[in-house]
Formats: structure tokens, sequence, C-alpha cells
């Protein structure tokens, strides 16, 4: 009989951490549980496989509230007012609600805005030159309207990336904020956070170098002669969006908690800024871009979940081409999407009591304030930054990022794993690996120094006229020779060469035969353990009598390795190979083997 006043689940008694952990204990069979189960994120906070309501989880306030009206927004190029205001229009009737215009010379703001229902949508602008004639006009074009948006005169982006900051900047911005004081829901003061992000730091230095940067400009601007209130209530910040989801829907709430003990340090209480969320230059690739899609997806989701105020997805082919009509509309179309089908933004904070994100979001906060204070009693932004103290800490962090790429421990669908061999990719959009200048931040993808690998294959095609072939030889045990047949095949796939599908043999001596008389250029030997003990080195020795050219790699880790590589082996691909080195290293000896 169903009483439909029992509780639900309650045939299911309730399992305590105790029991819990005795179990997974005793299926680890010895393993380390940290080792095994505990994600230890770059942030250095440590996260639990399990919470339940025995877990001691801090619930952090002022979180920020999930925005019931959220912005879509897109960026328009405008060299021209005209240009500028049908492309806008056109953004409009494609869904999108939030135009960014990238100003690139002095523009009319009547013939810029012409039709454009201000009360509706939402206009921002990038403007780096005579930004105060441009407010004027624009203020005076739009009494009597709820103005919203922001003004982003890059003040804080353009001194990292360049290293000079114009104290002239300052006297700028202090005007706006009179200018548009009768607009509250329009913000003059952008402080960027992207470059930290995209330059390979973590989320807690993002969220740290942004709120010593505002305490930079809060003492700069009180200096001219702007309240502490009005430059909290003028405040959009802009800030990128990571590929660890819930960690970045952690960042954004840990960023919204410490802002408010920022602004109750100088004694404002209740301010209005907004946060506007970009996905992030960091994450993105050239080859098989299409998935920058998926990455789009994904950051924009925890963004919204994390309670920002407006969403910029960049096209998905931005990184190697002008936008074209259709990325910019599918780019629109994901966070529409999101607020419309997937009722993001119309459901009021949805992460907030998860134990999960509380965690995570209480732990970056944490170490985000220590970092905010450690930055400060040093001086301050601008002296950590003059000294490269920032810089340097974004370099360590980015240095284990890329290693973690490059031993394929941190995945991307399409750079590192799983590549799209059915593609070409012309070699002039690749890049030619990763430059650094110690003194400012450069915004990069995180796939250069691989894409400069991809770059020398396709370099060697056009000057050979030959794609290298890898042939996958595989023998002996059914489930590990395909096994390893994969992974190879995914592995070497990241180089660009034409890796063919697995061929198997019924012996280890016909796989050597065959394979050296082949057409391949890299043969790799795909088998078991056992198999390798029990006939690896004859394999290589006939293979050798008949060809001493052709790369020859065995997929695995055989303990015998110095017998393989005095037969003839060339070397091995595994879980533990680095993906640049390995790879690397056969593309010189394919490119030696082609010239000679």
């Amino acid at each position: 009989m169903n009483n439909k006043n029992k509780p639900l689940f309650s045939e299911f008694p309730p399992v305590s951490t105790k029991q819990w952990m005795e179990r997974v204990t005793a299926d680890l069979k010895g393993a380390d549980f940290d080792k095994k189960l505990v994600w230890k994120n770059l942030t250095g906070i440590n996260i639990q496989p399990c919470y339940n309501n025995e877990s001691e989880i801090i619930q952090l306030k002022n979180t920020g509230e999930n925005s019931q009206a959220l912005v879509n927004y897109r960026t328009v190029p405008v060299c021209c007012g005209e240009t500028g205001n049908d492309l806008a229009k056109k953004a409009i009737e494609e869904g999108i609600n939030g135009i960014i215009f990238q100003l690139i010379d002095s523009v009319a703001v009547a013939e810029l805005l012409k039709d454009i229902d201000l009360n509706q949508i939402t206009v921002s602008f990038d403007i780096y030159n005579n930004a105060a004639s441009f407010t004027k006009d624009l203020v005076a074009y739009v009494k009597g309207k709820d103005l919203k948006g922001y003004l982003n005169t890059g003040l804080i982006s353009n001194y990292v990336t360049t290293g000079s900051f114009d104290d002239n900047q300052i006297e700028v911005v202090a005007e706006l904020v009179k200018l548009t004081s009768d607009f509250p829901n329009f913000k003059a003061l952008t402080i960027s956070g992207t470059e930290y992000l995209d330059s390979g730091a973590n989320q807690v230095q993002e969220i740290a170098y942004t709120l010593n940067s505002l305490v930079f400009l809060v003492e700069k601007l009180t200096g001219k002669g702007v309240a502490v209130q009005d430059v909290f209530n003028n405040l959009n910040f802009l800030l990128a969006i990571g590929l660890e989801y819930f960690v970045e829907i952690g960042k954004f709430r840990a960023f919204n908690n410490l802002l408010a003990e920022v602004a109750a340090k100088y004694g404002v209480t209740e301010y209005t800024n907004t946060i506007t969320a970009k996905t992030s230059i960091w994450s993105k690739s050239i080859t098989d871009a299409e998935t920058n899609l998926l990455r789009c997806t994904t950051e924009a989701m925890s963004a919204i979940l994390g309670n920002v105020d407006g969403v910029l997805i960049d096209p998905y082919d931005k990184e190697f081409k002008s936008a074209s009509d259709f990325s910019s509309r599918i780019a629109g179309n994901i966070t529409t999407i999101l607020r419309e089908e997937s009722y993001f933004g119309k459901v009021s904070n949805p992460v907030d009591g998860s134990y999960y994100i509380e965690e995570v979001s209480s732990k970056i906060a944490e170490k985000a304030l220590e970092l905010f204070k450690a930055i400060e009693a040093e001086g301050g932004f601008y002296k950590a930054f003059e000294n490269e103290t920032i810089q340097q800490q974004i370099a360590e962090i980015r240095l284990q990022k890329l290693k973690l790429m490059s031993q394929r421990r941190t995945p991307m669908v399409g750079i590192n794993k799983y590549p799209n061999l059915m593609e070409t990719v012309d070699a002039n959009l690749l890049s030619q690996g990763g430059t650094s200048n110690s003194k400012v931040l450069t915004p990069r993808r995180a796939s250069l120094e691989i894409e400069a690998m991809r770059r020398f294959t396709e370099e060697l095609v056009a000057d050979t006229n030959v794609r290298p072939i890898v042939q996958l030889v595989s023998y002996g045990n059914l489930t590990m020779r395909k096994a390893r047949a994969a992974f190879a095949y995914d592995f070497i796939g990241v180089s660009g060469f034409d890796v063919h599908q697995e061929e198997s043999f019924e012996s280890a001596e016909l796989a050597a035969k065959q394979s050296a008389k082949s057409d391949s250029h890299v043969v790799v030997i795909c088998s078991s353990d056992q198999d390798y003990d029990e006939t690896a080195v004859d394999f290589i020795k006939t293979f050798r009598a008949l060809n001493t050219d052709k790369i020859l790699l065995l997929a695995g880790a055989p303990k015998n390795m110095d017998e393989l590589t005095e037969a003839g082996l060339d070397g091995v691909v595994n879980m533990r190979s680095d993906v640049l080195v390995t790879l690397s290293a056969i593309q010189k000896k394919v490119q030696n083997n082609l010239k000679s």
C-alpha cells in the first residue's frame, strides 16, 4: 500500500562516513586513499570524493544572487557608427540582449545607438581613447532612459599586459563616475581579471589579484575626490571562466564573498556592482576547433551558477580567424538555450547548500584571502606587479598546468587526447610555440606548445609531400593488444601523422616481417606484457634484419627495456610518456629519414 506521507527513500538506511570509509578502504585493497580518490587542485585545495551531513562545511555568506535578468553579451567591433549599429541590431534580432561595442575610432552616439531600445538592451563600451567626450555624448543621448551596461577603459588590463600604467587614466575614470552618476545601472569602472587566468593563473590567483587591483584603484580614485561608495557602486568586474566546472562555480561565489569583505573594510555595506564572465582564451583550441563549443557551454554554465550578471561567449573559431555570422550566432545561442530551455538564471541560487560546492567555495575564499593579504603586506598590487611577484607566481602555476597537459593528465579533447585525424590544419594557423615576457602577462592558449609540434608535422608534409604513416601491429592476447593499439592510436595521433587502424597478425614473427616491408614510417608493437616477455626481443631482431630505417616503438612499459633498446627498439609509448617529448623525438627521426 502506498503511503503518501511516507518520507522519500525511507527504506534505505543512512550510511555513516565511517561505514563508507570501511567499504572504500576494502575496495581499494591497500591503495592510498588520498592518491586514488582525493582531487588535489592547483589552487592548493584538496577535494574529497564524498560529502554528507557529517561533513564540517562552512557556508559562505554574500555569494551573490542568481541573475534573473542575465545579460547575453556579444562583442561588436565598431569602425563607424552605421556599421556598428547594423551589427548590433542584427545581434538583437538573434536573441542577444547585451552589446559590447568595441570603439576603434570616435563615432556619433546617436548613429551608433539608433533604434536600439535602451530600456531593454544592455549596452557596454570598450573604449580606450576619448572616453570622457564619448561618455558626455552618451549621457546626453540617453537622458530619461534606464541605461544599463558598463564602460571599459582597459585600466588594469592594459597595465598588466604592457607594464605601463597611465596615471592620467585615473582622472578620466573619476570624470566618468561623475558623468554617469544619474544612471545607477551603468558602471563607469571595469576591472579585468581575465588576463590572469588566460596567462595560466589558477582561480585563487585570479580572485586575489583582481581584488588587489581594486584596492589599488580605490586609493587612486579617492585621492582624486571620488567617494568610496561611488567607486563600489560603479564597479564592473570582467572575469574569465576556466574549464574546471565546479571549481569555477566556487570561484565566482568566493569572489562575491571576498568583495563584500573588502567593501566592509572601507565602511561600505551596500553597493551595486556587476560581474561579467567571459569564456577563457586559455582553454580554446585550433585543432578540432568545434570542441570549443563544448568548452564554452560548460564554462557558461559554471559562470551562471556562480551568480554572474552577464556572460560573454567568444565564437568557437575566434582564435584563428575573424568570427563568421554562423559562429557568432551559435555563441549567442549557447547562453539563450541555457537561460530559456535549461532554466539557468531562472532559479534562485540552485547550488546553495550543496556540500561539495560550499566546500570548494569556502576553501577558494580562504586561499584567495591569504594571497590577497600577502600581496597587500608586500606593498599592494602596483608594487607586487612592478617587482614581478605576481608574474612569477602565475608563471609557477602556468608551468605546472603545461606539464600536466604534456603528460596528458589534464586531458583536452582534440589537443592532447582524442585528436581528430580526419582534419587538415593550415600550418600558418598553428602556433610556433609559447613565448613569454617575465615583466608582463601574455594571455594565450594552453595548447601552444602542442600546436607547435603539430605545425612541425604540417611543415614537414609541405616540404616532403609525404604525411608520415604509422602502422599499429598487434598479435597475441586479444584484450591487451586492442587496448594498447587504441592507446597508441590516440597518443601518436596528436602529432598529425597518418595513423592507420590496428593490423592483427597470427604471430610475432609474421607481424615483424610484414611491418618491416610495409610502406609505413613508424611501426608500433601492440600486445600484452606476457607476449612481450616471450617474443618482443625476437620481433625486434627479425624486424631490424629486414629494415634498419623505420622507427620501431612498443606500446607498454616492458621491464627489459635495456635489452629491447639494444635489439633495435626506438622507444615506448605508455601512460607515463610525455606527449611533447616523445612525439617531438619521433618527428625528428622521421624528418631525418624522409630527407635522407
